[in-house]
């Protein structure tokens, strides 16, 4: 369109032109350092469009060189972003060979490789191919070494994904080294130290976790809660226990799991008539299973002023199992063995557990009731395995 408004331009200044000198072509002289040029006006206009056409085809002929080459570039990129396409559509339609391959040649022809070789290192992951993976993954560093970061996170998340923890975790600390403020990848981290049941180090890093707000406020919850029962499990002295305890937000202290770890260390390390006094606060504040059982585990001083207090426990829940199996074994410690195994039994009847049939196995073998107690022990057994367990045999006499 602009090459006709020129040619139309032109045509019609010519028109012009020819019919203003047609009469007179007029005379021009060109004095010019001694020597004398005499010309009509048409012969100079002409001279001036060959002088024009002529410097524009050597200016021409210079660029062409680098119009072909970038002519020749937009052909490449084309190619190369047809086969980018085909090969992202191998690998979604599960083809992750062909898709591996064609991302791979495309990567040679490509301005920028990065993304072929971070999805071919993607389809060798898929294809369990981590040799190979690791090579696409070296070469999309190589090539652009400032996208470090992006090749760590990809090479992070893949071995996370073949659950390969202890790369995946020298690869994290390496990024956490290039790059501090790494919400992604400190988030990576903290479910890597998670799962690797890491809890100090997991501990340390929470204020960052918390800080970048990449990881919802539930599972920073869990993660915390995680920590504080770890420590509590750690703490060797009483004073140890309650001074974890004491740094323990209140918002915290409501979860069962941390109260149960809070009163087993208690108990661990002797301090039994604590532990009970503040169960049973917790308990007539809210009564619930776990510290109902804990509650027959506590060793308080006076067992048979604990007892007293779950037989009157009991008269209000009657059908309670956790409550019946906590008072079978408060008469296990007054050595009331009739009462016990009544409560045993009536337990057994209304909801049956594991534990419940290994308590009873102890009180029977205590009652020299062998043979019913090796069954009691094979029916909670057969209680958390898949197979039905054989009786025990008894030994010969000699």
């Amino acid at each position: 369109m602009k090459f006709a408004l020129v040619v139309i331009f032109t045509l019609v200044l010519a028109t012009l032109a020819a019919h203003f000198l047609a009469g007179d072509p007029g005379y021009v002289i060109i004095n010019f350092r001694g020597h004398i040029f005499e010309m009509s006006v048409p012969i100079l206009v002409l001279l001036f469009f060959a002088t024009m056409a002529a410097l524009w085809l050597i200016w021409f002929i210079v660029r062409a060189p680098r119009k072909l080459g970038e002519a020749a570039g937009r052909m490449r990129a084309g190619r190369a972003g047809q086969k980018l396409t085909m090969g992202m559509i191998q690998i979604a339609e599960g083809n992750f060979a062909k898709g591996e391959k064609l991302l791979a040649r495309a990567a040679a022809s490509s301005d920028a490789p990065l993304f072929n070789y971070l999805q071919a290192a993607r389809a060798a992951h898929l294809q369990g191919q981590d040799e190979r993976r690791d090579e696409w993954l070296k070469l999309a560093y190589e090539q652009t070494p400032e996208a470090a970061n992006a090749v760590l996170l990809t090479q992070a998340e893949l071995q996370l994904d073949r659950q390969q923890y202890e790369q995946a975790l020298a690869t994290l600390r390496r990024l956490d080294d290039n790059s501090k403020d790494h919400s992604y990848a400190i988030a990576l981290l903290g479910r890597l130290y998670y799962r690797l049941e890491d809890w100090s180090n997991l501990a340390e890093i929470l204020p960052r976790l918390k800080k970048h707000g990449r990881i919802n406020q539930e599972t920073i919850d869990t993660w915390t809660t995680r920590v504080y029962i770890e420590n509590l499990r750690q703490a060797k002295t009483g004073d140890g226990v309650v001074a974890e305890w004491s740094a323990i937000p209140k918002k915290f202290k409501s979860d069962i799991a941390l109260l149960e770890a809070y009163y087993n260390a208690l108990m661990r390390n002797d301090l039994h008539a604590k532990a009970e006094k503040e169960l049973v606060a917790a308990l007539k504040h809210e009564w619930r299973a776990p510290l109902v059982s804990l509650y027959g585990l506590v060793e308080g001083p006076d067992p048979s002023k604990q007892l007293k207090r779950a037989e009157g426990w009991l008269s209000t829940r009657p059908d309670d199992a956790d409550l019946l199996l906590t008072t079978a074994r408060l008469c296990l410690r007054t050595e009331l063995w009739g009462k016990a195994r009544s409560y045993l039994e009536t337990v057994i009847a209304v909801r049956p557990t594991p534990d419940a049939y290994r308590v009873y196995g102890r009180l029977l073998n205590q009652l020299g009731e062998g043979d019913a107690a090796a069954e009691a022990y094979r029916a909670g057994l057969g209680m958390v395995t898949d197979t039905q367990l054989p009786a025990i045999p008894h030994l010969a006499k000699p």
